[in-house]
């Protein structure tokens, strides 16, 4: 178990949740939210059960921050196991999603790139679950406990950033604006924002950040790389058995 002093949680936790929310209903607002309110959007029942999940998610984080925030510590903890039901079904969920997202990419003719996502959304899934595994062990300790759940909701939204390319076509190498910078610049905040606040870096926070920054790098360079090319499809043959 990770071990820091104990301080105070600050506004960060508070607006990064409001943050998410916005990264969510924004980003997905023209790809799902808005299709789906005009009977437009046809999918899998499983497309609904995981959007469901991931703003369930995000909902109940900015919900547990104003719990502690007001001191309701018992309905905190007793949320704390049903956000754990929805991490893993999080998980458990992603990459049949992510399946149904690359089928329809190959059916427009996007090829090989289409399967090589399977290995980020692999990636992010592994990560997203790791963190939220890691804040419930380390809940004794609320100043890691915070910082793990505040880190894998800014993973879980990336995707809510990456769609923002929509509203920005012009945009040359959408990837790296939207996926890479604009999603990881709240993570780099967070670290500068607590360290102007406790007045040093909370080893946590600034530990597993820049490892999700380090991550999101190497995704970005090797992306449709020819062993990442491989492991997409194994991952997409494996999956299609």
């Amino acid at each position: 178990m990770i071990r820091q002093t104990k301080s105070p949680p600050s506004q960060l936790y508070l607006i990064m949740g409001f943050v998410g929310l916005f990264a969510v209903l924004v980003g997905f607002s023209t790809t799902f939210i808005i299709p789906v309110s005009r009977n437009t959007f046809i999918a899998p029942p499983l497309i609904y059960i995981h959007g469901a999940l991931a703003m369930c998610w995000v909902s109940l984080y900015l919900l547990q921050v104003l719990l502690i925030r007001s001191k309701n510590l018992k309905i905190h903890k007793q949320l704390g196991i049903i956000g754990l039901l929805i991490a893993l079904s999080i998980v458990v969920t992603l990459l049949p999603t992510g399946m149904h997202q690359v089928e329809r990419e190959l059916a427009e003719g996007l090829g090989q790139t289409a399967t090589s996502s399977l290995v980020g959304i692999l990636f992010s899934g592994l990560i997203f679950g790791g963190l939220v595994i890691s804040g419930i062990a380390n809940r004794k300790s609320p100043a890691i406990h915070r910082n793990f759940m505040l880190l894998a909701t800014l993973v879980l939204i990336w995707p809510g950033w990456f769609r923002f390319r929509h509203f920005f076509p012009n945009v040359s190498d959408p990837a790296f604006w939207f996926g890479f910078v604009l999603a990881d610049t709240f993570i780099v905040i967070s670290i500068l924002w607590d360290r102007v606040v406790h007045g040093k870096f909370n080893t946590t926070l600034l530990t597993f950040g820049l490892l999700i920054i380090l991550e999101n790098t190497l995704e970005l360079y090797f992306f449709d790389s020819p062993w990442w090319q491989e492991l997409g499809n194994k991952i997409y043959f494996l999956i299609k058995k």
